[in-house]
């Protein structure tokens, strides 16, 4: 999936914003923004086997810059998103929002019914979002995320009706 953005004030001076499929020669910027954005980052291993499994891993970029992605699994008649990342000092900007609206569109070309994801219980920023863009808490995993000191956090598990 690559399209061309509205705009939206913030990003690094850029005059639009695009999406596109994440590349190896992008990986270094992904995992530097996953890096800062996470206490427990994901690894070069899991955006490679991510890709290897045929993931949609799209970036939200504004020129040369990453601004954000989302990393998505197809099921059947559904689609998980594994991660959504806004770059920290782009967050509360609504690049966020871009990239679900992002990933419905290209869950719906999919023919999915449903888009799950899971959110730290502690992650009440992420949720407000999720909550305001429609999803709607559904569940919950004990002990999911890995947490400081060898402790696991829940996570709550949501819903997107397509």
């Amino acid at each position: 999936m690559n399209a061309d953005v509205s705009t939206r004030s913030g990003a690094a001076e850029a005059t639009e914003v695009r999406l596109e499929a994440l590349s190896i020669g992008r990986l270094d910027s992904v995992l530097e923004i996953e890096n800062a954005a996470y206490s427990f980052p994901w690894t070069r291993g899991n955006f490679i086997d991510s890709l290897a499994s045929g993931y949609a891993i799209q970036l939200l970029c504004a020129g040369d810059e990453v601004l954000g992605y989302f990393v998505a699994m197809r099921g059947v008649d559904e689609v998980h998103l594994l991660n959504l990342t806004v770059v920290p000092r782009y967050q509360g900007q609504g690049w966020a929002v871009m990239l679900l609206e992002a990933l419905v569109l290209w869950a719906r070309g999919q023919s999915a019914q449903c888009l799950w994801l899971e959110v730290r219980v502690g992650n009440l920023r992420a949720q407000a979002v999720y909550e305001r863009f429609g999803f709607q808490q559904v569940g919950a995993r004990p002990r999911y995320y890995p947490s400081t000191g060898g402790a696991r956090e829940n996570a709550v598990v949501m819903s997107l009706s397509l």
